[in-house]
């Protein structure tokens, strides 16, 4: 995959002048031993210059890490710290930053005499001058740890870096506006800025033009030989892998030509209703190859869609999909090939879908055909191109985050799973488990006024993902998760 944030960590100590200089640097070393040991040692760089409450050192270390490539800091507080230079180093530090501290490894040979660093008491005062300074930093829920300890809270800071920087450096090109009657993905843009991402909106004739260019483009065959091994057996539609190789060929120069300053894209596109008759297919495979790339691409213009589809990305350095929250497993279904064999009721369960821009190899098998839906209305010849498939069975993480009408962010999260069941059904499909959904799909996706599309991670990463919404700038109560039984949400009634 490309399209992918890499993260370096620089790692620097800091020291109170009235503790041993020693007692950090040894344990900085014994940290970064122990992250060696288990990790990728290419993941984070040691700054040799250890911060002495001194605004001089402070500068050297900055520009030390700098120098050494690191896009993301870990402060380390060896012993109590220095609050105000180790603080101006999160503020000059222009990247995803975290603070962490080392705890007191044992009370022999004067460890708790000329040994003990205070660590856990200087960590309150590093936060606090961070709220001061207006200074966003990662802090674990724990912060205080042995050497290896610290290393893993390191390694969990990876994820979080990655779509911190990410979104710094993210431009998200859109294609047309929302199709009629399909509102509810419709939201105010302000949010973006404030994100620090870019947008560019651009007509569905400038696409339709840069398409409409690449007709003959030599590349053609290369991209249609691929789409042919891709496809296999499943290649129903031989005759339309031309005009989407050309497709394909017109998003990703678009996207190279159009990207600016900006290092990494993602892309919210129109799919209907005129593009079918305009361009004469439908771009759903496409998508669901640029997915695979690591350039997740929208459905229906949705641009917080496109968003959660990046960072889930970057998070999980891995294919997302994003799915219409769709319609409920009947009963049949349920009582044949779910009850008594997995533990969820009938209301824990449902159909996430959507035409065909889940990628080939997040399917148990796949064909390329036309879109059912569409034909309906349309001839089916200019329906053709979509990837059908039940999704894999596994661990997934539903979730979104979005603007509100009035421009507030908030986001859910939920952990769950696509069952081993056969949908029966079309699309790009599967049946998805999520504790507790009836009251989490009414309590926060209907009350929250979430839209129907949510962004599919393949594995649980709704811890890294909760981290990221609180350090971009989503209030902690605007993250909803689904809440276990017994645990009530404030609109649901408690006499039912």
């Amino acid at each position: 995959m490309n399209n992918m944030p890499e993260v370096k960590i620089g790692i620097v100590a800091v020291s109170r002048d009235c503790f041993p200089e020693e007692l950090s640097v040894n344990r900085r070393k014994a940290l970064v031993e122990a992250y060696k040991k288990k990790y990728n040692e290419d993941d984070i760089y040691e700054c040799p210059i250890c911060i002495v409450e001194s605004e001089i050192h402070m500068v050297e270390a900055l520009e030390d890490i700098k120098k050494a490539g690191c896009n993301a800091l870990c402060v380390y507080l060896g012993n109590f710290g220095p609050e105000i230079a180790e603080t101006l180093l999160g503020k000059h530090f222009d990247g995803p930053k975290m603070f962490i501290a080392a705890a007191e490894e044992t009370s022999k040979d004067g460890g708790l005499i000329q040994g003990r660093g205070d660590a856990y008491c200087g960590m309150l005062n590093a936060s606090y001058n961070l709220n001061l300074r207006n200074v966003k930093a990662y802090i674990p829920e724990y912060p205080v740890g042995t050497a290896e300890e610290c290393a893993d809270m390191i390694h969990e800071f990876l994820p979080i870096a990655r779509a911190v920087y990410g979104l710094n450096n993210l431009k998200i090109i859109s294609f047309g506006p929302r199709p009629l009657n399909f509102l509810a993905c419709n939201a105010p843009i302000k949010q973006l800025y404030n994100l620090n991402v870019e947008i560019e909106e651009n007509s569905e004739l400038d696409l339709f033009e840069a398409f409409n260019k690449h007709e003959g483009d030599k590349r053609i065959p290369e991209i249609v030989k691929e789409m042919e091994i891709e496809l296999g057996e499943g290649n129903e539609k031989p005759e339309i892998l031309e005009k989407l190789a050309q497709y394909e060929l017109t998003l990703l120069d678009w996207i190279e030509e159009h990207k600016g300053y900006r290092k990494y894209v993602t892309v919210a596109a129109k799919c209907w209703p005129a593009f079918q008759t305009q361009f004469g297919f439908v771009p759903c495979y496409v998508n669901s190859r640029l997915a695979a790339k690591g350039i997740p691409v929208s459905c229906e213009v949705d641009i917080y869609g496109a968003l959660s589809e990046f960072i889930g990305t970057v998070v999980s350095q891995d294919v997302v999909t994003l799915l219409d929250i769709n319609n409920t497993v009947p009963y049949d279904i349920y009582n044949e090939d779910i009850k008594d064999k997995f533990d969820y009721t009938a209301t824990d369960v449902f159909m996430g879908f959507h035409c065909g821009n889940t990628a080939a190899c997040k399917l148990t098998s796949h064909e390329m055909k036309y879109q059912m839906i569409m034909a309906r209305a349309l001839p089916e010849e200019v329906t053709q191109g979509t990837l059908e498939g039940d999704i894999i069975p596994g661990d997934i993480t539903f979730f979104r985050i979005q603007s509100t009408a009035d421009s507030k962010l908030r986001a859910y999260i939920a952990n769950g799973e696509v069952l081993p069941v056969p949908t029966r059904s079309f699309g790009g499909i599967g049946i998805f488990a999520i504790s507790e959904m009836a009251r989490f799909y009414r309590h926060v996706l209907i009350e929250k006024n979430f839209p129907h599309h949510g962004a599919v991670t393949f594995g649980h990463f709704g811890k890294p993902l909760f981290e990221v919404f609180k350090y971009i700038g989503v209030p902690v109560e605007e993250i909803y998760f689904n809440r276990p039984k017994g645990m009530l949400y404030p609109t649901e009634n408690p006499f039912k």
